[in-house]
């Protein structure tokens, strides 16, 4: 299982938001770069990044950051946030990017997504942000009625790298995982299933660790708020 820190960029700062609530952002970091280079030497092998700004106004807006964390360390990394055309997804494929993440366009443009699976299989990973079952798109402002059950249906049959769970309503709130949602989306997937949203301590890496087709979990405010050593965490790192 891999431990994944966050690093979700918006006006070029490092920030976390609380339910995904982008007028609740706090500010972290200055230098998103340093904060991976820190990652790296913590024992991270990959990170988690988000461009809040991209994923608001589905464009690549901190593309520069990013490329200079991809240039500058050995990571592999991550990145969701706007991808929703085959420009933006092959941009940063170019500068190095090891895995897109499609999210939005996952549920609106499924014939985008299905194309890009098929150019990229296992490159690229799907991202589902859920208020309850429901996939949430556009940053999260917008309520689908599509379940995550239907989607991971739907998407069963291609190749992602991996799928990214988000618990919304838990995400930033260091209230501990839905363990219950993990259970029955990582049992339901047909592609490995990485953990989002709530994590508050060692206690859920743990807890998530137990779970069959677990692939990581992605660590965000618990860090920022030294709620969790990564040192020990990465010792869950398989």
């Amino acid at each position: 299982m891999l431990i994944i820190p966050a690093i979700d960029i918006l006006e070029g700062k490092v920030v976390r938001l609380k339910q995904g609530i982008m007028e609740e952002s706090k500010s972290y970091f200055d230098n998103p770069l340093d904060v991976a280079m820190m990652f790296e030497d913590f024992g991270a092998k990959r990170i988690h990044i988000v461009d809040l700004d991209g994923a608001k106004y589905g464009d690549t807006i901190n593309f520069d950051i990013i490329s200079k964390i991809v240039t500058k360390t050995d990571l592999e990394v991550e990145v969701g946030g706007g991808i929703r055309d085959f420009d933006k997804l092959k941009v940063y494929f170019e500068i190095g990017v090891n895995y897109p993440i499609i999210g939005t366009a996952a549920v609106k443009n499924r014939e985008f997504t299905v194309e890009a699976l098929e150019e990229y299989p296992d490159k690229i990973i799907l991202g589902f942000d859920c208020k309850g079952e429901y996939v949430a798109t556009d940053g999260w402002y917008e309520k689908s009625d599509v379940t995550i059950f239907d989607i991971l249906d739907y998407y069963g049959k291609y190749r992602p790298s991996a799928i990214i769970y988000t618990d919304i309503e838990r995400d930033g709130m260091l209230t501990g995982y839905n363990v219950d949602m993990l259970n029955r989306v990582s049992k339901h997937s047909k592609q490995p299933v990485i953990a989002s949203g709530g994590l508050k301590g060692i206690e859920d890496i743990e807890a998530a660790s137990k779970i069959e087709n677990i692939f990581g979990c992605i660590v965000g405010k618990a860090f920022y708020e030294g709620k969790i050593d990564l040192k020990q965490a990465f010792k869950f790192q398989k």
